[in-house]
């Protein structure tokens, strides 16, 4: 692959595959923990709640990227604090591409997540509750393998989303090649270049290519875990 694609193409893979990956780590128990909330719990703000969590999917990405750059900039409320304080900046920086994708890519996360723990019987955590089981303990031994599947499905979808993201990122981080320029912001960059489309097709089959593996990793993952939950 290295041969096949250039450096600077090659930079702006391996910078998608990193983005996309700590977008997913840090989404993964966040969404968990927020879709549990939706599921399960009832409590003032719920609505409220569930409409921020879907605004990344009905607001257009460049909004999105512009409130991250408000909040999030080194002259935003916490992206000041944590510049001046820590050191740490997110605007301009493959960090700030990471938190761009893992915004846009949540609500997919939270909603798989969510549908799953919907579909577990609540009789069942009630079941252990009456035995003694702490909340926690339910969660892990009952809960936790029975959404195993949604979990997979929500954290492939946030991966190949954190991939493709391409508004947001390019609003709030720029298109820095080496620093933020992810697949989507590289491909934008060469259709804009002449003589680049040739370029830009090899990167939009990778792009393609990836997806469709992590798709195909998800199908074969869900189905052998939910052969051993329904086995069980």
């Amino acid at each position: 692959m290295a041969d096949w694609l250039s450096p600077a193409e090659w930079d702006a893979v391996r910078l998608s595959l990193r983005v996309a990956l700590w977008a997913t780590v840090f989404s993964l128990p966040v969404g968990i923990l927020v879709a549990y909330a939706l599921a399960r719990w009832r409590f003032p703000g719920r609505e409220a709640l569930n409409v921020l969590v879907h605004l990344p999917l009905i607001m257009p990405p460049v909004v999105t990227g512009y409130l991250l750059l408000l909040a999030f900039g080194t002259r935003g409320p916490v992206g000041g604090f944590l510049d001046s304080v820590l050191g740490f900046t997110f605007a301009f920086r493959w960090t700030g591409a990471a938190l761009a994708a893992g915004v846009m890519a949540f609500p997919f996360m939270v909603r798989a997540v969510r549908l799953s723990i919907e579909a577990v019987d609540p009789k069942l955590e009630q079941a252990a509750s009456t035995l003694g089981a702490s909340r926690i303990w339910v969660f892990m031994t009952v809960t936790l393998p029975l959404i195993l599947p949604g979990m997979i499905a929500g954290t492939v979808l946030t991966f190949a989303k954190g991939m493709g993201e391409f508004g947001a990122t390019i609003t709030f981080v720029s298109n820095i090649p080496g620093q933020t320029q992810t697949i989507p912001l590289a491909i934008d960059l060469l259709l804009e270049t002449p003589g680049g489309e040739a370029r830009a097709a090899r990167l939009a089959g990778l792009s393609i290519l990836l997806a469709a593996t992590a798709l195909a990793l998800s199908e074969w993952i869900s189905r052998r875990v939910a052969a051993r939950v329904g086995g069980a």
